[in-house]
């Protein structure tokens, strides 16, 4: 079987990240599924942010959270793009969503929106907050949930059995072959970030992977070529 491929904030390494013009280039270019990171406005909109603060990403400052949706859209987010909606992201695109949550915050509006517009087969909700995923799962309980981890990857068979999750993200360098195999054992779909390098890929398939999530469009492109 071919890797899955996940779009990293869109298609990071090649578009602005977190934008619509990210999402659309990754749809286009054929990735299996598309990540984002989800942030709630002063107002209480769910926007597509991964930073707690919008300086490194627009030409604005401060905290997401201390500006209204306006004062967010006002931002230029990269090459003209503005910070979208969750909704806008939904609309841009045809494939398969993962939204990251930060908090329980987040995941209550999420929910909302996900029931509104039945998209809660569409997208798969993940966290590497256990309580932002008790949260979605009490809210929505039929939405797929996935567990992210960093340094903490070797934990991540018994959290995310406890969380009733289908999937986990690890970062690269924190798995081995022993976290792989107790994951598959639990009958979890395992996923590494970022592979963005041929080296780094030949390592997601020396661990026996099922899928990674790319900054880069010729990862993609060359995972395709080789199934």
């Amino acid at each position: 079987m071919p890797l899955l491929t996940v779009g990293h904030r869109g298609l990071m390494g090649a578009e602005p990240e977190n934008t619509l013009r990210s999402f659309r280039r990754a749809d286009r270019e054929g990735l299996d599924a598309v990540e984002l990171d989800l942030r709630l406005s002063k107002d209480g909109e769910l926007v597509v942010m991964h930073d707690a603060e919008v300086d490194r990403t627009t030409d604005g400052s401060g905290a997401v959270a201390a500006l209204t949706l306006a004062e967010l859209r006002g931002l230029d987010a990269g090459l003209g793009e503005r910070v979208p909606l969750f909704t806008e992201a939904l609309d841009a695109v045809r494939a398969p969503l993962q939204a990251e949550i930060k908090d329980r915050a987040a995941a209550q509006v999420l929910a909302r929106v996900l029931a509104e517009r039945d998209e809660d087969r569409r997208v798969t909700v993940i966290s590497f907050h256990d309580e932002a995923l008790r949260e979605i799962s009490a809210l929505l309980p039929g939405v797929a949930r996935g567990l992210v981890a960093g340094r903490s990857a070797p934990s991540v068979p018994e959290r995310a059995a406890a969380l009733g999750a289908s999937l986990v993200s690890c970062e690269l360098r924190w798995l081995d072959e022993e976290t792989v195999g107790r994951c598959h054992d639990a009958g979890l779909t395992v996923l590494a970030w970022t592979v963005n390098t041929g080296e780094e890929l030949s390592r997601a398939r020396q661990l026996g992977l099922d899928g990674i999530v790319t900054d880069r469009p010729e990862i993609a492109a060359r995972i395709r070529r080789e199934a």
